[in-house]
């Protein structure tokens, strides 16, 4: 890209229809992420120490891969026909530890209502409201100690909590396909687990699961987090266009072999001003978002701040410019 494209203001979406999905570029990224896994699974399984973690470091990228995947999925980005995305997404969803049809409903709700805090499903819990010692004191240290309490929590309360996901999507044929992926899921882990047995697959994938749910935890909370939404407070308000959605969330630039490596899943500015790109494509948008700012940089600040001013308040609130 060039200095007059970026100053000129961000592109039309008409005029990146021709960076549609492609059916050879998802199946690449699904099978580099599928053979990641083979090869850190093999080397867990080593009795060696230097293997074992070695397997457990590329599990973790592998995890977090997956999330990704799922992400695509979920907007039918991966492939170009709707078939694979749904196939892949629900394999994707098993690693991820997320059913697809939760997160598709889910996510799909997000984006048409980002800005609004109080309406957005996945922010909704952050509204301003009184919060106790006990819950404040939580946050603060699992955020200081980078305990991964958010994407777990993230996870329950989002695709999990079936009741809330009943009654954000009271049809019956949302219903079924909600509670369908939940437990064909909860069937395959017990399967899982009663097949290999808990020890050992604690052993396979425990901590290479407890450090992609660290490196969520800094890539989900980067994307919305202490930046200013509004709050309808139960008025009828109009969704932002996509377009208009950059001013309520954030970049985190990532090395550029590891923003390769999660389809530039950190460029989540263009993302939710075209979500009907694929994250693979979006490095070729030319243009500069507000927001980015580099990961290191990013974690830096915002571990320096106290959990419950990072999750509860925004920059106007706190003063901290992150």
């Amino acid at each position: 890209m060039n200095a007059h494209e970026i100053l000129s203001g961000p592109p039309r979406p008409a005029d990146l229809r021709h960076l549609r999905p492609s059916n050879a570029a998802g199946l690449a990224a699904f099978g580099t992420v599928a053979f990641a896994t083979v090869v850190g699974l093999g080397l867990a399984l080593q009795t060696h120490v230097l293997a074992w973690a070695i397997g457990q470091l590329l599990l973790a990228l592998a995890f977090v891969q997956w999330f990704v995947l799922l992400h695509e999925c979920g907007h039918d980005t991966l492939f170009r026909h709707r078939r694979l995305n749904e196939t892949v997404g629900r394999i994707a969803g098993f690693f991820s530890i997320v059913p697809f049809a939760c997160w598709t409903r889910v996510h799909g709700r997000h984006h048409r209502w980002t800005g609004w805090q109080d309406l957005d499903p996945t922010t909704e819990s952050l509204v301003p409201r009184a919060r106790g010692r006990f819950e404040r004191s939580i946050v603060n240290v699992c955020w200081k100690c980078s305990i991964p309490l958010f994407s777990i929590v993230y996870r329950l309360e989002n695709y999990w909590r079936l009741p809330r996901l009943f009654t954000l999507f009271p049809a019956k044929a949302d219903r079924q396909r909600l509670l369908r992926d939940a437990v064909v899921l909860v069937l395959l882990y017990l399967l899982l687990i009663v097949a290999i047995g808990p020890l050992l697959l604690a052993r396979l994938i425990g901590a290479a699961l407890v450090l992609s749910l660290i490196a969520e935890d800094v890539l989900l909370l980067s994307q919305h987090t202490h930046i200013p939404q509004n709050i309808s407070h139960g008025a009828m308000v109009r969704p932002f266009p996509a377009i208009e959605q950059e001013a309520f969330t954030r970049s985190l630039r990532l090395p550029g072999w590891l923003s390769t490596l999660v389809l530039h899943f950190d460029a989540h500015e263009l993302h939710h001003m075209y979500p009907f790109l694929p994250g693979y494509r979006l490095h070729r948008v030319a243009y500069a978002p507000h927001n980015e700012i580099g990961c290191w940089r990013w974690i830096r600040l915002a571990k320096r701040m106290p959990g419950e001013v990072f999750l509860f308040q925004n920059r106007t609130e706190s003063g901290w410019e992150i």
